[in-house]
């Protein structure tokens, strides 16, 4: 008969151990193992935290340095629109300004203005300007175009009349220059502002910005702008528009001081011309209109009948 088999030993025999110290070995093993895994899933989760914390950092930066060149985009965009903005704005403030010294100027010149009115030789009306030159208590002297009062020269003939913030003054011309078309008014009411002769520094060039004054405007005078062409010895070539209101006014610089006398006949080259106009210089009255004692017109008194 055959002898036995021995008997299997159980499997919670071969797996778990059967003593106290083996069974601590288990589970020291088993900790060890779970730490290690636990040490392992935890780096690997830093990893993948770092790795997102750089994504995020990555984006930030690039997002940061987008913003920051989109906003140096629109701020050298927003300069650049203002440069043009400037640019294109630049005419309409020279404009304004202009605007407002012309405003200023007729202003300054407006005491010193009167508008002429009376007839011609055929019984039409004739207009001009005529500016105070000098004043003392008693008189003003004032200086207009003789071809504006040239039929009131003669007797009997029309009457002559100036005005000023409308109301009507009737005068007399006192002497006059046929060939520079220069006469002399003799209104009396004294102490009236007077417009100042130009000084001789620095002369006048082509090119320098002019006035033609008028005595009739809502302001109590206007002005036509315009540039000297030429400067000869009788007299400045300018092209400030000369309308029929406008003759006998004052041709003045940007200060609003007298250049010439504002003139539609007066033709020292022996013709006319409707784009450009001649003015004889202020200094010529002192010729045969007005007795100017050293030359000094601030010091003028009335001449003689020519």
């Amino acid at each position: 008969m055959p002898a036995p088999r021995p008997a299997k030993p159980r499997l919670r025999h071969r797996v778990f151990p059967r003593t106290v110290l083996g069974l601590a070995s288990l589970i020291l093993a088993a900790s060890v193992g779970a730490a290690f895994s636990g040490a392992v899933l935890y780096s690997y989760y830093e990893y993948r935290l770092q790795k997102t914390n750089d994504k995020v950092n990555n984006l930030v930066s690039t997002y940061q340095k987008q913003f920051d060149n989109a906003r140096g985009d629109l701020a050298a965009q927003e300069a650049q629109a203002k440069a043009d903005i400037n640019a294109e704005l630049g005419p309409v403030r020279q404009l304004q300004a202009s605007s407002e010294a012309v405003q200023a100027l007729i202003k300054k010149i407006a005491p010193s203005m009167f508008f002429v009115h009376t007839l011609d030789t055929g019984g039409q009306a004739s207009v001009g300007s005529a500016f105070a030159i000098a004043s003392n208590p008693r008189q003003t002297l004032l200086l207009t175009s003789f071809t504006t009062v040239q039929a009131a020269i003669k007797q009997p003939g029309p009457e002559v009349f100036i005005r000023q913030g409308g109301a009507d003054t009737r005068v007399t011309v006192w002497t006059w220059d046929e060939k520079n078309d220069l006469a002399l008014i003799i209104l009396p009411r004294g102490n009236l502002p007077t417009l100042s002769p130009a000084t001789a520094t620095p002369p006048p060039v082509a090119g320098d910005r002019v006035y033609a004054a008028s005595g009739l405007g809502s302001l109590g005078a206007s002005l036509s702008p315009g540039a000297i062409t030429d400067v000869s010895a009788a007299g400045l070539q300018h092209n400030a528009p000369v309308g029929q209101a406008f003759q006998g006014g004052p041709l003045l610089n940007s200060t609003g001081e007298v250049l010439g006398v504002l003139s539609r006949t007066y033709s020292p080259l022996n013709f006319t011309s409707d784009a450009v106009w001649f003015s004889p210089y202020l200094r010529s009255a002192c010729d045969r209109v007005l007795e100017c004692p050293g030359g000094n017109l601030n010091a003028a008194t009335t001449g003689q009948h020519p």
